[in-house]
């Protein structure tokens, strides 16, 4: 979540235990999972064959007659902070402006003006605005050339129309509304290098854009359960679809190659101002005001901007579009190498405010695990298991969305609760489970379509550990271990000896090993934010002016074992330091930790080294990789007064302003190597 759409509302109002009640007894207990000494230690997991998941797995009886390879290690010195209006980037690296907001994507699109005066309909065929989550699709396995897929997760309208927003008597324009719709969404954007320079493929077949307005298919449990049933549907005699794809914000790619896209805060686009049910309530939706007032605009065809007003009007769903809320808030996927195909919504993978969403290591003839969590104070952090079993050949499979359905349509959701001595436990989100007050969460929500459509509600009657905003989630591909950011949470009031702060404004990574049953994990801290100037009770990971940071976001590992972290910092400590930034660390170099302290400690924090820095005002974030890791390509969202020119690392020059992009920027080895290492 950008901090500039970040919503401080707690809507969680169950009385679950908080995950700092678990700390305080957890963190003066002792640590796990720190170089794989935590498995042994827990009963649970201990003779269950995951000797080869531990952190530092070396001992082989056979390790004599195997040539080692050769040791991972970050080859960049951790850079200074920097506040400029341009990007700083680690010595022996470039960084090349890609992408940017408004370039056009065909000759149907005039090309971008810095006025703001470009049309709705240049927009519907440009990049959207505000990129955040992405990843790479080679074409023919080149690392030169392919699909980048990018989300946009809001839209700044002050930059967006030629002087802001307007609105006459209290409606807002039309045209306004339709450019603001077609600003949000995914790219599909053909790129590729020449000569060193990465670009833009204009007019290829591939390019396309997945708007607010896009038509799309509606699957699993709540498909054909008749919540999605609106004046819209029923006047097309369809059903089992949703129009548009809203705030998309983090996003996840399947083994299959296609790629998933997130909607976080997608209830601020919707008002009910008559009666909520309890369902509505504790997702968010408003009663009064949505983020754009879309709803207020004239209509054209088929109720464009009435659909997002969900007050019931008529006698029925058949009449007004009290349902249209129920189309949002999932995992949607999309084939970006068929530009004919419709993106598909996986309600299995449950409806909330998604941040992200990542498999868990593959295993043959085992289950497809992700990952995903709901970014907001005291949330909960998901999984969910797939029915079928995983088959390698299923990833050369060119009906790329028959086998998303296979393994993404037919599975059990589960949410997290974290306890005592580094042990958890996943609960299953099903009409059979019993929930906290002895009933069946079918008994107090409803069907299991009901139970997807309300997972918060779900999480409160079972309860599940309410976290600090989760938000990105990221797997190992070496041990498997998942980490997952947890951003901050200023609401925060209760202080214990592992995090001593009476909020937690600067957030921290928590990782967790999976058991042998899909129920157990055991989980483990493995850094905590914060300033440099940071007390022993505030800097427990000692970090330094090197390496300070606050809000953990973007959180992604490379197909070699670095974790890449970026930061949203929203912290005046961090800020007036540095801006907004991208730090790595290997894992799997660092040591075991004393009892209590977390993974990255004073001892060890040197090898979390600052790789990036975003320009002034900015957030960083997304990241992907070419296959080789010679190209990283990061993005730079609502920057205040950049990019000036192609190189993301020329400074705006004193007095002047540019209309801000949000970008991708390219980084690439000058030696044209692989990056950070």
């Amino acid at each position: 979540m950008s901090r500039e759409t970040s919503d401080p509302t707690i809507y969680n109002n169950s009385k679950n235990r908080p995950m700092s009640a678990v700390l305080d007894t957890e963190l003066s207990r002792r640590g796990i999972l720190r170089g794989g000494i935590g498995l042994a230690a827990l009963g649970f997991l201990s003779g269950m064959g995951l000797a080869g998941c531990e952190l530092n797995s070396s001992n082989s009886s056979d390790a004599d007659d195997v040539t080692p390879e050769p040791e991972l290690k970050l080859g960049f010195e951790s850079i200074p902070g920097a506040r400029l209006n341009a990007v700083a980037v680690a010595a022996g690296y470039s960084a090349q402006v890609l992408a940017p907001w408004g370039t056009p994507l065909n000759s149907q699109a005039n090309s971008w003006k810095d006025d703001g005066s470009n049309t709705s309909q240049d927009q519907l065929n440009a990049v959207g605005m505000h990129h955040d989550g992405m990843h790479f699709f080679p074409l023919n396995g080149s690392d030169t050339e392919g699909l980048l897929c990018i989300n946009h997760e809001y839209i700044d309208q002050s930059a967006l129309h030629p002087a802001g927003a307007t609105e006459v008597a209290g409606k807002r324009p039309a045209e306004e509304v339709r450019k603001e719709i077609n600003a949000h969404g995914v790219s599909v954007v053909h790129i590729r290098r020449v000569d060193g320079v990465w670009d833009v493929v204009t007019d290829s077949s591939y390019n396309r854009r997945i708007t607010s307005a896009t038509e799309m298919d509606v699957t699993g449990p709540v498909a054909g359960s008749g919540l999605l049933v609106t004046k819209y549907t029923t006047g097309r005699g369809v059903e089992n679809i949703a129009r548009g794809t809203n705030n998309n914000c983090g996003n996840g790619y399947t083994p299959w190659g296609t790629y998933l896209t997130c909607e976080e805060n997608w209830p601020f686009i919707f008002v009910n101002s008559g009666t909520q049910d309890a369902g509505q309530v504790r997702m968010g939706i408003p009663a009064s005001g949505t983020r754009y007032s879309w709803e207020t605009a004239e209509d054209g065809l088929y109720d464009e901007f009435t659909q997002f007003n969900v007050t019931p009007s008529g006698t029925d769903a058949t009449q007004d579009f009290r349902n249209e809320a129920n189309g949002h808030g999932y995992v949607v996927e999309i084939d970006p190498y068929n530009p004919a195909s419709r993106a598909v919504k996986r309600t299995a993978l449950g409806r909330f405010r998604h941040e992200d969403v990542t498999f868990g290591k593959l295993e043959t003839g085992k289950p497809v695990v992700f990952y995903t969590g709901h970014d907001g104070r005291f949330e909960y952090i998901y999984k969910y298991v797939s029915t079928k079993l995983w088959n390698p050949a299923d990833a050369s499979r060119i009906d790329r969305l028959s086998v998303g359905s296979e393994y993404m349509d037919d599975g059990i959701l589960f949410v997290a609760r974290f306890n005592e001595e580094g042990k958890g436990e996943w609960i299953p989100l099903l009409e059979s489970t019993v929930t906290t007050s002895g009933q069946t969460l079918g008994e107090v929500v409803g069907s299991q379509a009901e139970i997807i459509l309300n997972c918060p509600w779900a999480g409160d009657a079972v309860g599940a550990t309410p976290m600090d905003r989760p938000e990105w989630t990221a797997v190992d591909p070496d041990t498997g271990l998942v980490y997952v950011t947890l951003t901050n949470n200023t609401s925060r009031t209760e202080v214990n000896a592992a995090n001593p702060r009476t909020n937690n404004k600067f957030g921290h990574i928590i990782r967790w090993q999976e058991g042998a049953a899909a129920t157990e994990f055991a989980w483990d801290f493995f850094v905590f934010g914060s300033p440099a100037s940071g007390d022993s009770a505030t800097n427990l990971s000692g970090l330094t002016e090197r390496n300070e940071f606050a809000s953990p976001d973007g959180l992604i590992f490379d197909s070699r074992g670095i974790l890449w972290v970026q930061t949203d910092n929203g912290a005046d400590e961090v800020t007036e330091n540095t801006n907004d930034q991208m730090l790595a660390v290997i894992p799997s170099r660092l040591g075991s930790a004393d009892s209590g302290e977390p993974v990255v400690d004073g001892g060890n924090q040197d090898q979390l080294r600052r790789f990036f820095v975003g320009p002034n005002g900015c957030e960083v974030t997304g990241l992907a990789f070419t296959g080789d890791n010679k190209n990283f390509f990061v993005n730079i969202q609502h920057p205040s007064n950049w990019p000036y020119s192609r190189n993301a690392a020329e400074e705006t020059p004193v007095g002047v302003s540019v209309r801000p992009r949000a970008s991708t920027v390219v980084i690439m080895k000058d030696d044209g190597g692989e990056i950070g290492v």
